[in-house]
């Protein structure tokens, strides 16, 4: 859970978003995720254990539709409402500055991954270049100190290929990891790095 809803703030969202109509459980969880931009959305497991927290408290009452649970806020939840008027506020305006900073980290992620995805496609672009010449060119090779051959081209470049991607697998890594996404920044990284293997399958068709 994000940090602005720490200390029981998220049942007080709740509240909120019921004032301003019944709603079923996923419905909830769409409001807030666009509250959020999409950079965060509460899971099933967040929700639905509050809700019936609430309910016990009298705050909500469900009814049964299409097989869902559609919550309603009651007069005792609206008293509540009203009486954490000022907290509300705090929360709204806390949330905002939230998101901004949200939305800040995802922009610096989305450059440095773009930025690395670039320089792999101009080096996977580079391999395979040279590698189509190699083909069509006969293998050179030198003796070596002990009289055998030495490493062809292609050898060599494979070799390089192979830890220039080992060194982006790592950086990459290292740049989530370090950044603590959400799922939803996470699912964003991983069609990146899907787009650059796309791009890669283009070019060596």
């Amino acid at each position: 859970m994000t940090a602005v809803f720490s200390h029981g703030r998220l049942r007080l969202y709740l509240l909120k978003l019921l004032d301003d109509g019944p709603k079923h459980g996923y419905e909830l969880i769409r409001l807030l995720e666009d509250r959020f931009l999409g950079l965060y959305a509460p899971s099933a497991g967040t929700i639905y254990p509050r809700l019936q927290r609430l309910e016990v408290e009298g705050l909500v009452t469900h009814t049964a539709a299409g097989g869902r649970k559609v919550y309603e806020i009651t007069e005792a939840g609206r008293a509540e409402l009203r009486q954490r008027a000022d907290e509300l506020a705090t929360l709204e305006s806390d949330i905002t500055a939230s998101v901004e900073d949200l939305s800040a980290l995802a922009g610096e992620i989305r450059s440095e991954v773009r930025g690395s995805v670039r320089d792999l496609k101009r080096e996977l672009r580079e391999a395979a270049r040279q590698t189509r010449q190699a083909r069509w060119e006969p293998p050179r090779t030198r003796p070596t100190a002990t009289g055998g051959p030495a490493p062809s081209g292609e050898s060599t470049l494979l070799a390089e290929f192979d830890q220039r991607l080992a060194a982006f697998t790592v950086e990459v890594g290292a740049l989530v990891r370090a950044g603590r996404l959400t799922d939803t920044q996470l699912r964003t990284a991983i069609r990146l790095l899907d787009g650059a293997l796309d791009g890669l399958r283009r070019l060596l068709r």
